[in-house]
This record gives structure tokens, C-alpha cells and sequence, in this order.
């Protein structure tokens, strides 16, 4: 019998020779009269297959695809034959795009797309996938996703047509995203990238102000596009809508024309020279530059694909996903603003030319067509089968009578879970959302008593004389509403259950008393003002109290009148955060408590690197978010906290 060595060595001869003739049938006439056992003579062939590809490949046939295409294909005939391995053509496949450069690995690739049936067949696909996805992956990781994009999207669609539809390890089951796609951007504001001023024949009627801090909010959006489960937690969700509120403002105020009146712009010129409209371009990343923001803003494909990311994240963020945590659920008023937000991406794609009406109405089959694939997914993915027909046309289908289960056993079954079966689903969902009513009585939800300063405030109001509301019309003197404030005295007020001197005559009497109270115990600019105020004594006479509770009233009204005035004249820039940033960072946190911040957001805010970034973006964040932010209500606080030489350097600014 001969040995291993001497059968690849025939073997290898017969290959040369097949190779010149395509005569697959005396190739293995051959090859069986050389060895009749068929372990041996195919673990023979097999290496020969890939000692003749090495001398196809020594002999620079790289410049010739076509000379390997026919050599792949008459492996293929081979395996057929029986006389090789069936994953031999995939193997070679390998070992030849390893061996090539990537335009010759390009070239190539289209047999592999030409022959998605053969790969299909029962004889190869059992035993060719693995080596088939695994080299698709080896040339992915060969590619630049952003320079090779089309070669890339072939590779991925090759696979999409080979796989079946209901292959598990391309369904992405577990909801995983790439976190690895990042977008660098410029993080500190320079001379360099500040936006040239445009010449007065340059300018037009809707322009958008293109300013550093809108470039930081537009482009730090990418970040939750990545990552979408960012948005559950609270402080990244007001950062995350306060940039969107932003940036949708400025699409809002930013009209586009219709792209037939104009060349493509930017970075788009560039590419494409003066192309019509019609044509499509593609582009897998874009430049982050600020200059280039205005021109970026001005293509209409570019605005399209930034309110598409808006639509997908939205219906994650609202979608019931398999591998979702529990805590991953938005809160009532989030769902809100998600509704009213993704109602205003909707208008700004039809606005947005060409034919934006029809492409929004896509994008909205889209979605629904995203709603069915992640149910399907959380279905367990179970394949598509195509329904079988029945024999006759009038036959009905046969119904499966199944044995209903006892009452006594569901219920019992039921309260072994700790659960309640209320004899309907709905019922059932309902109720075991809290199965404990205690907990469920307690819940933040079901709390509807309002607010001593918002129940009172029209009444507060009323009381002052500059309002000159006649007596008959005020609330004091209305029946129902004096007997839902006792109640709510009752439940929120601390004045409600004190002694006291003087008996209640009249109702409206008293609750003019209780509302100058009230009127004096609500805070001003900061909590530190209400702490220091003191209460009048209770042994002092009712005309008296009732002459001071009036003098400390306007005080009040007159303090708040003013601070709301200064805070719309004076309000904290910019370059005042960044001064105000260096001195205070070894004491950011301090003032981080007296602003009113949880441990979990002062949490949120050192996660920055630096002292310095974790004060600023504190400070952005309350200047952003805090309507009471201005130059006077810092500076009280800093003075509360001895804060002193950053009182200085507010005032020197402010100045």
C-alpha cells in the first residue's frame, strides 16, 4: 500500500493535470485506483488540494482571479464526488484571501456572492458555515469600516443571504450595543475652532447661531445614540434633554430649501464636485470639526440620519425588550416628553427636502416593522415555517380540544408563586403589578394632595392690594374652597394645630390669617432665607401681628419681584463657570449639597477625571436646568458658605 507521502505526491500530479483539462470523472478513476480506501485517499487529496493552491499561488496567479475561481470551482466538483472533504472549497477560500491583497480579496469576493446556492446546498452548508462566517469576520477585521464601507456591506449581506432568516447568532439576542463606536470631539472651546464671521453678501434670512456650546450639545447626543440605556438613569436623562431640547430648537428655527435650488455644501463639495441631487452619497462617519457644523446642518441627508438616531432611540427607550434590567423603565413624565419630542422629529422630517412627507411616512413603516422583529425576539426567535394547504378547499381545520385545568389547582398554584389569579388576564396583569396593597398605598404615584404655595397662590395674590381684587370675588369667601384649604391646613400646614388666644369668628377671617402665614413662610431665592426668618410672637395682640405679617409680606414680594428681575439681567455666562470652576473645585461638593444635588448626581458628576471638569459640569448642568440660576442667588450662597474667594472673583466678573 503506499504511503501517505507518495499518495499526496500522485495526488498533486492529477490535481495539475485535472486543472489543465476540467476533467473531474478520469481525476477520480485515478485517484481510486491509486488507493481504494477512502480514509486514506481522502485525507491525501485533501492536502494535495492545498499543496497545488500553494503552487498556484508561487506562480503570481493573484494577478488572475479567474485561474483560482476555476480551481475553487473544480474542488467543488470533487467534493461531490466524495473524494475530499466537503469544507475543502471554504478552507482554500481562506488561505487564499489570507495570501492576496484586498482589492484581489475584493475581486474575488464576487464568486463567493455567485455561488451563495452551492454554499446553501445540504452537501456543503452543515459543514462549511463556521469556516464561511469565520471568514467573512477575518476579512471584516481586515477592512476600515469608514474607507472600505461598500466592501464591508457586501461581506454582511452575503452573510444575511447564506444564514437562514431565523439564525440565532446574528439576532443579536441579547440586545448588546456597540459600545466601541465613539465620536471624538473638540471637549474645550479655542480661537481655532471659534466660527469665522460670514460677509454681509454671504449671509441669509434663517440662520442659526452656531456657537461652541451648541457643537458640544449636538455632537455629545452620539454618545447616548451608543449607549441608550444611559438615558434611565436620572442625571444622564437631563443631559440628555436638555441637549436634545437644544439641538431640535435649532433644527426648528433652521428651514432648509428644497435641494434643487442648490449644490450639495461642505464636506460634501468636496467628494462629489457639483453632482445632481438625485444622486445618493454615503457617508460612514462624519468630520466633527465646528467649522463644519453650519454646512453640516445645511445638507438635508445629514439632518435625516440625526433625527432618524432620535426615532430608534425613542422606541427603545419606550419598546418592552427580553434582557432589559427592571430598572430600565421610563418614569410618567419622561414618557411625555418622549411622546411630545418624537411627535416634533416627525414635523421636522417632513419639512425636511426632498419629498419629506413621503420619507417620514417611511420611516414610520420602519419602526413598525422594528415593533414585529423585537417581538419576534422576545418570542424566542421561533422559525418561519410557510402554512401547509389543506386538501380540499372546504375542509375545515380540526380543533384540538384540550382539558381545561381545575380552578382550585390554578389558584393554589398561584399563591404558591405569590401571585393572585383574578380569573382574567387583564384583572390578573393588574393586580400582581404590587401584589402588597400596603406598598402600593404608599407609593409617590398616589399621592394627589397639592402644595400649600400652590393651592394658595391665587389667593395670595388676591390679598395684596395691589391686585384690587373686590372682596365678594375673592377665594377666601368662596365655601368650597375655604373647606378644602382646612383640610389641606390640617394635613400640611404647622400653624393648623397651635394654640391660640383668639377664637375663629369667620371662616374668611381665618383663612386670611392663615394665608399671610403662609405667605410669609415661602422661600425666596434660597433655603438659607427661609431658615433665618422668625415667627411672630403668640402673645402679641391680632391688630399688631396682623400690621407685621402685611410689612414682612411686601418685603417679601418686593425681594422677589427684584431678585427675578436681576436674575433675567444678570445671568451666569459662560466665562464666568470657568473661572468660578477653578477656584471652587476643591469645594465643589459643598456647594453641590446646598444647591440641592443627591449623593447619586454628585455620584454622576465624579465620574469626570478631574476636579476641575467635575465642578464645571455641575455648574453647567444647574445653570442649564435651575430657573432661579443667576448671578445674585450664587453669590448668596457662596457668602452663606464662607465661600469667600469665590465671591470675589464673581463679583470681579459680574462687574
Amino acid at each position: 500500500m503506499a504511503t501517505f507521502e507518495k499518495l499526496r505526491k500522485i495526488y498533486s500530479n492529477y490535481l495539475q493535470q485535472c486543472q489543465a483539462i476540467s476533467d473531474v470523472g478520469n481525476f477520480q478513476k485515478k485517484c481510486i485506483e491509486a488507493c481504494p480506501n477512502d480514509l486514506d485517499r481522502k485525507a491525501a487529496i485533501d492536502q494535495a488540494l492545498r499543496d497545488t493552491l500553494l503552487v498556484i499561488l508561487q506562480e503570481n496567479a493573484t494577478k488572475n482571479v479567474s485561474a483560482l475561481e476555476s480551481y475553487i470551482t473544480i474542488t467543488i466538483e470533487i467534493c461531490r464526488k466524495d473524494l475530499a472533504t466537503t469544507s475543502m472549497p471554504v478552507m482554500l477560500l481562506s488561505d487564499i484571501f489570507d495570501a492576496m491583497t484586498l482589492d484581489k480579496c475584493e475581486k474575488l469576493f464576487t464568486y463567493v456572492e455567485n455561488n451563495v446556492a452551492v454554499w446553501k446546498e445540504e452537501l456543503f452548508f452543515s459543514a462549511c458555515k463556521n469556516n464561511l462566517l469565520r471568514m467573512c469576520n477575518d476579512l471584516l477585521r481586515r477592512l476600515s469600516r469608514s474607507q472600505q464601507t461598500v466592501f464591508c456591506g457586501r461581506i454582511l449581506l452575503f452573510l444575511a443571504k447564506f444564514f437562514p432568516f431565523s439564525e440565532r447568532s446574528g439576532l443579536n439576542i441579547v440586545s448588546e450595543f456597540n459600545l466601541d463606536n465613539h465620536t471624538e470631539f473638540g471637549s474645550e472651546k479655542t480661537d481655532e475652532d471659534a466660527v469665522e464671521p460670514m460677509e454681509e453678501d454671504d449671509k441669509t434670512e434663517t440662520k442659526v447661531q452656531m456657537d461652541y456650546n451648541l457643537y458640544r450639545k449636538f455632537w455629545a447626543l452620539q454618545d447616548f445614540f451608543r449607549n441608550p440605556n444611559q438615558c434611565y438613569n436620572k442625571m444622564h436623562w437631563k443631559v440628555f434633554s436638555a441637549h436634545a431640547t437644544s439641538v431640535l430648537s435649532a433644527f426648528s428655527s433652521f428651514k432648509l430649501e428644497d435641494q434643487r435650488t442648490y449644490s450639495t455644501t461642505g464636506i460634501r463639495r468636496e467628494s462629489v464636485g457639483e453632482n445632481s441631487y438625485k444622486e445618493t452619497h454615503y457617508f460612514a462617519k462624519y468630520l466633527t470639526n465646528q467649522k463644519l457644523l453650519e454646512l453640516q446642518l445645511s445638507d438635508s441627508n445629514f439632518r435625516r440620519y440625526v433625527l432618524l438616531q432620535f426615532l430608534i432611540l425613542f422606541q427603545y427607550l419606550n419598546s418592552t425588550v427580553k434582557f432589559k434590567a427592571e430598572t430600565h423603565e421610563l418614569k410618567p413624565d419622561q414618557i411625555e416628553w418622549v411622546k411630545i419630542t418624537t411627535e416634533q422629529v416627525f414635523n421636522l422630517l417632513v419639512e425636511t427636502p426632498p419629498d419629506g412627507r413621503a420619507f417620514a411616512e417611511t420611516v414610520k413603516n420602519i419602526l413598525k416593522r422594528e415593533e414585529h422583529w423585537n417581538a419576534w425576539k422576545n418570542d424566542g426567535c421561533p422559525p418561519f415555517k410557510k402554512p401547509a394547504h389543506d386538501s380540499g378547499e372546504n375542509d375545515e381545520p380540526k380543533k384540538v380540544k384540550r382539558m381545561r385545568r381545575r380552578i382550585g389547582d390554578v389558584i393554589r398554584e398561584a399563591q404558591a408563586a405569590g401571585r393572585f389569579n383574578m380569573g382574567n388576564p387583564e384583572l390578573t396583569k393588574l393586580w400582581n403589578l404590587c401584589p402588597n396593597n400596603l406598598e402600593s398605598c404608599k407609593s409617590k404615584d398616589r399621592d394627589f394632595l397639592p402644595s400649600l404655595e400652590t393651592y394658595f397662590e391665587t389667593a395670595i395674590v388676591e390679598l395684596d392690594p395691589a391686585s384690587m381684587v373686590e372682596d365678594e370675588y375673592k377665594k377666601v369667601n368662596d365655601g368650597n374652597f375655604g373647606w378644602r384649604a382646612l383640610r389641606l391646613l390640617a394635613r400640611r400646614s404647622p400653624h393648623f394645630f397651635v394654640h391660640g388666644n383668639n377664637p375663629i369668628n369667620k371662616l374668611p377671617e381665618y383663612l386670611e390669617l392663615m394665608i399671610k402665614k403662609i405667605a410669609k413662610d415661602r422661600p425666596l431665592q434660597s433655603d438659607a432665607k427661609a431658615d433665618v426668618e422668625e415667627t411672630t410672637p403668640p402673645d402679641s395682640s391680632e391688630q399688631e401681628f396682623n400690621e407685621d405679617v402685611l410689612k414682612q409680606d411686601s418685603e417679601v414680594v418686593e425681594s422677589e419681584n427684584s431678585d427675578h428681575k436681576a436674575g433675567k439681567t444678570n445671568p451666569i455666562t459662560e466665562g464666568m463657570i470657568i473661572k468660578l470652576s477653578e477656584v471652587l473645585k476643591n469645594d465643589w461638593e459643598k456647594l453641590a449639597i446646598k444647591l440641592g444635588y443627591k449623593q447619586d448626581e454628585i455620584a454622576f458628576f465624579r465620574g469626570k477625571s478631574t476636579l476641575y471638569e467635575q465642578c464645571m459640569s455641575m455648574l453647567k448642568i444647574w445653570v442649564e436646568a435651575d430657573e432661579d440660576a443667576s448671578v445674585e442667588n450664587l453669590a448668596y450662597i457662596l457668602e452663606g458658605l464662607n465661600l469667600t474667594e469665590a465671591l470675589v472673583a464673581l463679583k470681579l466678573d459680574s462687574n
